[in-house]
C-alpha cells in the first residue's frame, strides 16, 4: 500500500520536533493523572487484550492467529490501516504518557516517533512470494507466519516499539504476546489495547495481541517454554537477548549500542555540529542509534564543539564531568563478587538541564545537550548512557578514529556514524565498524527512515542478523514444487 506520508513531510515533523515549534500539537495534551490509567485501565475503560496469567494471553494470541491465517490479505492489511490511523490519531496522547510513566523522553519527540510508526512501518507489501521455473516444472516460495510470537519490548519506546511489532507480525500473519518492560507496563498495555481496537474496526478478531497485568521474568519464562510460541522476539538490553537466544526456539534478538561519530577535516563542520546534537538529543539519546561519543580530528574539533554550543549544546569542564560521571553511572556488585559501574536509572532519558542541575549548573530549555573533552577510556565513552551526555575526543588522523571508535563501539556491530566528504574514509570506517546502520552526513535518525530514505523499526536485530526488521523478518519461508507441469515456455 501507498504510505502517507512523503520523504519531504517527514523531515519537516522532524525539524518541527527539534525545533520544539510552540504550536506542536503534543505540547498541548494535558498530563494525564496517576488515577486515570493503569496497566487494566485508561479512564475507566477496560483495555483489550491484558491478561493476569501468560498462558491465557498465549491461549487468547493463539485464538486471534487462527482468525487472521482465515483471512485474505487485503483484510489483514485492513487492520494495519486502522493501526496507522489511531496511532496518528493518538500519537501526542500515546507520548505524554510514555514520558509520565517512565520519566524518560520528551513528548514532542516521542509524537514524532509514533508517526514515524505509523507511516513508515512496512505492512503487508513487504511479504512478497517468489518462483523459480525450469525445465523440471515450478517452485513456488512464500512467506508464511510462524504463528504465535512473543515479544519483549523496552521501556525507552514502549508504545512505539509494540505498535511497530504489532504491524509487521500481523502483516505477516501472527498472532502476538508481548511481556513488557516493567517500568513501562501501562504505556505498553495502552498500545496493545490500540492495537486490539483498530483489529476490530478493520473486521478482525477481537483480541489479537495480548499483554499482561504484570510482566515479570516469571511470565517472560512461560513465554519462551511454551510450545504455542513459534518465534521470540526481543528489544531489550543484553541480558533479555541472552535468555531468549538460549531458549531453544528461533528467536530474533535486538541488542545494545554504543555508536560512535567520527568527524574528519573534510567534513561540512557547520552541519556535523547541528546533525550531531539533533541526533544526540532526540528523545534525549534514548533511540539505541542515537549517537554516544564523538571522535573528532584535532585540527577541526575546535570548529566543531563552536557548532554545537550554537545549536543546543552546554560544555562543562574536566571537573564538572567528574561530578556528573559520579551521578550518572553508579556502582554495583555482581553475583561473583566484582564491583562494575551501570547506568543510573534515574538519569536516563532525562532532560540536559535536569542532569546540569544534580552538579549545581542551572540552564535555561535552550540547552538540550552536555558535551565535554574526553579521553578515550572515559566512563562516558565507554559507556552506553542513553542521556543527552555526548563525550569529544581529539584525534590525529583517521587511522586513530578508526581504531578507536571501532573499540568504543565494543564489538556490538549496532550503528556508527560519520560526517566527511572523504569517500576513501567513509569507506574504510563502514568496513571495520561492520555495524547493522552506517549513517553518513546526517542525524542518526535518518537511519531508521526519518529524513532518509527506507523503512523504520524500533527492533533493530544486530545480534541475530535480521537487521532493520520489517513484516518479512517475522515469516517463514514454504516452498511448493510442481515437477514438470506448469511451465509455459
Amino acid at each position: 500500500m501507498a504510505l502517507n506520508i512523503s520523504e519531504s513531510d517527514i523531515a519537516k515533523i522532524v525539524q518541527n520536533v527539534i525545533d520544539a515549534m510552540p504550536k506542536d500539537a503534543a505540547k498541548k495534551v494535558a498530563k494525564p493523572s496517576v488515577r486515570d490509567w493503569d496497566s487494566t485501565q485508561y479512564k475507566g475503560r477496560k483495555l483489550i487484550g491484558i491478561y493476569d496469567d501468560m498462558n491465557e494471553a498465549i491461549i487468547a494470541a493463539n485464538a486471534g492467529y487462527k482468525a487472521i491465517r482465515d483471512m485474505s490479505v487485503e483484510q489483514r492489511e485492513k487492520i494495519i490501516t486502522e493501526i496507522r490511523r489511531l496511532t496518528r490519531e493518538e500519537a501526542p496522547m500515546m507520548a505524554q504518557l510514555g514520558v509520565t510513566e517512565t520519566g524518560m523522553g520528551r513528548v514532542d519527540h516521542k509524537t514524532a516517533k509514533h508517526i514515524l510508526v505509523a507511516d513508515k512501518t512496512p505492512g503487508t507489501e513487504d511479504i512478497v512470494a517468489s518462483a523459480k521455473t525450469g525445465d523440471n516444472g515450478l517452485t513456488l516460495i512464500e512467506m508464511a507466519p510462524f504463528g504465535v510470537v512473543g515479544a519483549i519490548t523496552p521501556s525507552t519506546n514502549p508504545s512505539e516499539t509494540v505498535i511497530c511489532n504489532s504491524i509487521g507480525m500481523i502483516a505477516a500473519g501472527n498472532g502476538v504476546v508481548f511481556n513488557p518492560h516493567p517500568h513501562a507496563i501501562a504505556t505498553s498495555n495502552y498500545a496493545v489495547d490500540l492495537v486490539n481496537r483498530a483489529c476490530r474496526l478493520g473486521g478482525g478478531p477481537d483480541v489479537l495481541v495480548c499483554s499482561m497485568v504484570k510482566p515479570t521474568m516469571e511470565t517472560a519464562k512461560i513465554m519462551q517454554t511454551s510450545p504455542l510460541i513459534r518465534l521470540l522476539v526481543c528489544t531489550g538490553g543484553p541480558g533479555v537477548v541472552r535468555a531468549v537466544l538460549s531458549s531453544g526456539k528461533k528467536a530474533i534478538g535486538a541488542g545494545a549500542g554504543n555508536p560512535p561519530v567520527i568527524v574528519d577535516d573534510t567534513a561540512d563542520i557547520i552541519k556535523a555540529g547541528k546533525d550531531i546534537i539533533d541526533g544526540c538529543t532526540f528523545d534525549n539519546n534514548l533511540p539505541c542509534i542515537a549517537e554516544k561519543e564523538v571522535f573528532a580530528f584535532s585540527n577541526i574539533a575546535d570548529q566543531l564543539i563552536g557548532e554545537m554550543l550554537k545549536n543546543g549544546a552546554y560544555k562543562i569542564t574536566a571537573e564538572q564531568a567528574a561530578q556528573l560521571n559520579k551521578i550518572v553511572l553508579v556502582e554495583k556488585t555482581t553475583k561473583d563478587g566484582r564491583t562494575v559501574k551501570v547506568v543510573n536509572r534515574d538519569c536516563v532519558g532525562r532532560d540536559a538541564a535536569v542532569l546540569l542541575q544534580k552538579i549545581g549548573v542551572h540552564v535555561g530549555p535552550e540547552v538540550r545537550c552536555i558535551i565535554c573533552e574526553a579521553d578515550f577510556n572515559h566512563d562516558f565513552v565507554q559507556h552506553e548512557l542513553m542521556m543527552p551526555i555526548l563525550p569529544i575526543v581529539r584525534v590525529s588522523n583517521i587511522d586513530e578514529a578508526i581504531d578507536l571508535a571501532v573499540k568504543a563501539e565494543h564489538g556490538n556491530r549496532h550503528t556508527a556514524h560519520m560526517h566527511s566528504k572523504n569517500i576513501d574514509n567513509l569507506s574504510r570506517f563502514a568496513k571495520a565498524i561492520e555495524t547493522t546502520i552506517f549513517v553518513k552526513n546526517a542525524p542518526s535518525y535518518a537511519g531508521i527512515g526519518f529524513g532518509g530514505e527506507g523503512h523504520t523499526t524500533f527492533t533493530i536485530a544486530g545480534p541475530t542478523g535480521e537487521g532493520i526488521t520489517s513484516a518479512r523478518s517475522f515469516t517463514r519461508q514454504r516452498r511448493c514444487v510442481m515437477a514438470d507441469s506448469f511451465r509455459i515456455i
